[in-house]
């Protein structure tokens, strides 16, 4: 794509980023077979060509975001499907985070969408706070249905209707601390506690420590870890997300220096995807482009780290599962054949649904603030997955586990806690 940026726009590094990558863009219209959003709404500006020529006419004028410029930079989902597909090699990702942040320094949305943006950010960054909000919503779960048919209310529905019935229990293992080894110590590992999932779901982080323990992983929840940034990221809220993920990095590095660690365990592939890029997000911070990088280095989706223990093969459990391969796993990460290989491997029966590429809608905060395109995505994300048959449905994602369980009436778990059961672990409530 041709650009017409000014060398002294192009000397701003962040700019001269921008142009190179709208630059490889040959509008060849791959991305737009692969974009949730534009085979759902089938506009042009909600396809991934269509967001880079608005962002490309952004930048270039230097101007501040226009209406039009956010509503269509907002229905993207950052589910990258389009990086997958594009034989240009387009850095989309990169672009689309630019532009978030521009918009949000540049733009004023309207006071509600304001409103509700500023709650998710806080409350959802925070286990503290998350718990607090979860409780709160549980009472006013019962009008979700009558707020998401006001149209000026619909995020706040949208966020009711997601909440459980009811909250686990909080558990030890959201606590900082080591988990010895069960056996003789094979590597130390630390675990990403993170924010949503400790109050939503424990059991998938007391799944992961678990069989890592039986398999000889001592496990380190580290003191002082906060959010990874990656809701805020990709809100684009730049400074927050920074500080956040500066305070999780130096925890990090603290046990790096101290005893040491063979690997950083994630069980979020959204977290994961933003810890992996943080060599990026910080190449000009002084102070933490080194930091950063060394982290990046050791970030493992915990799949992809199970895969380089070579765990023995275990007998058939004569169970069906439908795997469901998050975005930010298979595009994001490029991880697609472990996780399907260990189910195998521990004794599941493997299928895969048609359109296994298509975001189920859930994308962090997205089935929240974009409820009507969400939904659409969900509906056909289910009926692919139940037309398998399954006995189970498994994710590596909680916020894809949350936004299909609503919906399939069928057990969805994370992949690990399949794991774990196969390996000696405890049986899945959900499946007893």
């Amino acid at each position: 794509m041709q650009t017409n940026f000014t060398p002294a726009q192009l000397a701003d590094p962040k700019t001269a980023e921008a142009e190179g990558i709208i630059r490889k863009c040959v509008h060849c219209g791959f991305c737009t077979a692969t974009c949730p959003t534009y085979v759902t709404l089938g506009n042009e500006l909600d396809s991934p060509r269509g967001r880079i020529y608005l962002i490309k006419e952004m930048l270039e004028n230097d101007r501040p975001a226009d209406a039009r410029t956010a509503l269509h930079v907002d229905r993207c989902l950052s589910c990258l499907a389009c990086t997958t597909t594009c034989p240009s090699g387009v850095d989309y990702m990169h672009l689309i985070d630019q532009a978030r942040v521009h918009v949000e320094k540049t733009y004023k949305r309207p006071p509600l969408v304001r409103l509700q943006r500023a709650a998710l950010a806080y409350f959802m960054t925070s286990p503290k706070r998350f718990r607090l909000a979860m409780t709160l919503a549980g009472l006013g779960r019962p009008f979700a249905d009558v707020m998401k048919r006001i149209p000026a209310l619909k995020a706040f529905g949208a966020m009711l209707e997601l909440a459980p019935r009811a909250l686990p229990a909080k558990s030890r293992f959201a606590e900082p601390g080591t988990f010895p080894a069960k056996q003789p110590r094979r590597q130390r590992v630390a675990m990403l506690s993170g924010c949503v999932q400790p109050v939503m779901d424990p059991g998938i982080n007391q799944a992961a420590i678990e069989l890592l323990n039986n398999l000889g992983i001592e496990v380190v929840l580290p003191r002082n870890e906060g959010c990874c940034g990656s809701l805020r990221h990709h809100m684009g809220h730049e400074d927050a997300a920074l500080a956040s993920a500066r305070q999780t990095i130096d925890a990090w590095i603290a046990e790096m220096d101290g005893e040491g660690l063979d690997a950083i365990i994630i069980t979020g592939s959204g977290c994961g995807t933003t810890i992996k890029d943080y060599g990026h997000i910080f190449k000009a911070d002084p102070a933490y482009a080194e930091k950063a990088r060394r982290v990046s280095a050791l970030a493992r989706d915990v799949m992809e780290y199970l895969d380089s223990l070579e765990i023995p093969e275990q007998p058939s459990r004569g169970m069906t599962v439908a795997y469901h391969s998050s975005c930010s796993l298979q595009h994001g990460q490029r991880i697609t054949l472990q996780p399907k290989a260990l189910l195998r491997r521990a004794g599941f029966a493997v299928k895969e649904p048609a359109e296994g590429h298509l975001c189920c809608g859930s994308a962090g905060t997205y089935n929240m603030l974009q409820s009507d395109i969400a939904d659409q995505l969900k509906a056909r994300k289910v009926k692919n997955l139940k037309a398998l048959k399954p006995d189970v449905i498994a994710a590596g994602n909680l916020g894809c586990i949350t936004q299909i369980g609503n919906a399939a009436d069928i057990p969805v778990l994370h992949t690990v806690e399949l794991m774990n059961w196969a390996y000696g672990g405890k049986k899945p409530d959900v499946l007893k």
